[in-house]
């Protein structure tokens, strides 16, 4: 029998797909906890979110700290007392650095707005991009995170169409809607032990 997985959440924003984890939980579709919601600015709304369903809601001040590395071991000690076994990165804003990165090496996953490798970059201008180009498809990746922004071994992928009278908004509400399916059956695939990574890929053991 599985034992329950300790998560933890870096989160800088909303956190729309945080909802979707404690919604899966709730559910009982993910044996799992979130034990705390970490975030670097004290207005996320996903520390919200984390209190109206009594989850620890940390803000930890990056001014407090002399640098980004000082910050990141600070933020591992914190989800190292919490026993966090898999960090779930949503919204986050910080480059990590390597001691975050050293100490959750294929522990620690990222939602991004795109079907990587393409448009990278941060949120609302990945969805203006791709109007941009024109694109017919986009779509979410989720990824190991690695030293190389947006560039890990990507655990999932899911499409959305692109509609002929897309907005930005419009697209970013389809996007999310995937961004949350792909985060739940990736935590699960993750407490099953069938995640693998080899080089920069990931393979999904049957």
């Amino acid at each position: 029998m599985m034992s329950k997985l300790i998560l933890g959440v870096l989160a800088s924003t909303r956190g729309t797909d945080l909802q979707a984890v404690i919604g899966a939980i709730e559910a009982k579709q993910l044996d799992a906890e979130i034990a705390c919601v970490l975030s670097n600015r004290q207005d996320a709304f996903a520390l919200e979110r984390a209190k109206k369903h009594g989850i620890e809601a940390i803000f930890l001040d990056p001014k407090k700290f002399n640098s980004k590395e000082d910050y990141d071991r600070e933020v591992v000690n914190l989800l190292n007392e919490r026993k966090v076994q898999l960090v779930l990165l949503i919204g986050y804003n910080k480059f990590l650095s390597q001691p975050f990165l050293k100490a959750f090496r294929n522990r620690a996953m990222n939602i991004h707005p795109s079907l990587l490798p393409a448009f990278k970059g941060w949120d609302m201008n990945v969805h203006e991009e791709v109007l941009e180009a024109g694109c017919k498809v986009s779509g979410c990746s989720l990824f190991f995170v690695t030293s190389e922004p947006d560039a890990g071994p990507i655990i999932a992928q899911k499409a959305v169409p692109v509609s002929e009278h897309e907005t930005v908004e419009s697209l970013k509400e389809k996007v999310q809607r995937a961004e949350a399916e792909v985060i739940v059956n990736a935590v699960r695939l993750f407490q099953q032990g069938k995640l693998k990574v080899q080089g920069n890929r990931v393979r999904i053991l049957g």
